[in-house]
């Protein structure tokens, strides 16, 4: 980890942990803000005050690209770490000078998601089933929830995007969709303008039927994948920190940065499994193409 100094750009919950993280794995970091309260106003800002080797973006999903842009301007030339997803919805993006750029789906650092890796090697799945569920009331105490970048289209939020990890993660693990189905939308629930829960059923190049259930509605939380092959059934429980083989589980212990530590220090020397550009854009394809499922009401095909 060659890198010495850190620009992480916004300030909201998540960039303020990266900020943290990134300090304490040594890095000199400074912050920015539109709102006020970090270091600088702008990225042109940050990046004119001397040399900076790696930049965090952390802003509103809808932002991101705005960053990407202002960061291409100044043709900034180190590594790139964008929060998830890539963008708010799929788009081309400006020429990029940078010498790397990665997509923060810190998931695959989590102790039983790598577990999980390393017991299915690349074999293929006959079922799927990846369940992701949090109320969206518990996600930052003290704010009321409707106000967050979460509860609106104009900021990037709703399931697919918010609860995106489950896609990257099944990309990453079991190979390209081949065709996507979807069902859900807003309920109402939660009084919100985005969809609040959605179900996808796919086809995927290593997997026969995978089923994928979002919502900010669950209010026990839970986040869960059970996986039958040929010959054994897998469940990988991420909140219970458990990975069960044909009903013995093995217990994996995580503290709540890790998965994040883990995650920067793979982006900073460049190694897997952190998520690339392209698998980035993958998820964002997935993303577009199970949107227009929902709204068809019909499979759509890659």
């Amino acid at each position: 980890m060659s890198a010495r100094t850190a620009v992480v750009a916004g300030l909201g919950s998540i960039g303020t942990r990266h900020a943290r993280i990134l300090a304490e794995l040594g890095l000199a970091v400074s912050t920015v803000s539109r709102r006020g309260g970090g270091d600088h106003r702008s990225i042109g800002e940050a990046l004119s005050r001397g040399q900076v080797d790696y930049v965090v973006i952390a802003t509103e999903t809808a932002r991101h690209v705005d960053a990407l842009r202002e960061l291409a301007e100044a043709d900034f030339r180190g590594t790139v770490l964008v929060e998830k997803p890539l963008l708010a919805r799929p788009e081309p993006l400006p020429a990029l000078p940078f010498a790397k750029l990665f997509v923060a789906y810190n998931l695959r650092f989590h102790p039983v998601m790598a577990a999980l890796a390393r017991r299915l090697e690349g074999r293929s799945a006959i079922t799927v089933s990846a369940y992701v569920g949090q109320d969206i009331r518990d996600w930052r105490p003290g704010r009321d929830h409707r106000d967050t970048a979460s509860s609106t289209i104009a900021a990037g939020g709703g399931v697919l995007r918010d609860l995106s990890h489950e896609l990257d993660y099944l990309l990453w693990l079991f190979g390209p969709w081949q065709r996507v189905a979807a069902l859900g939308g807003a309920s109402g629930a939660r009084d919100l303008e985005v969809d609040d829960h959605l179900a996808l059923l796919m086809e995927m190049e290593r997997a026969q039927v995978v089923q994928v259930h979002l919502d900010y509605l669950d209010r026990a939380g839970l986040r869960r994948i059970r996986i039958n092959l040929a010959d054994e059934t897998i469940e990988a429980d991420l909140v219970g920190g458990a990975l069960i083989v044909n009903g013995t589980a093995t217990p994996y212990a995580s503290e709540r940065d890790a998965s994040y530590r883990a995650m920067h220090q793979a982006a900073l020397s460049g190694s897997a499994p952190v998520c690339s550009l392209a698998e980035g854009i993958a998820v964002m394809d997935l993303i577009g193409a199970s949107e227009r499922a929902l709204h068809s009401k019909s499979w759509i095909f890659a």
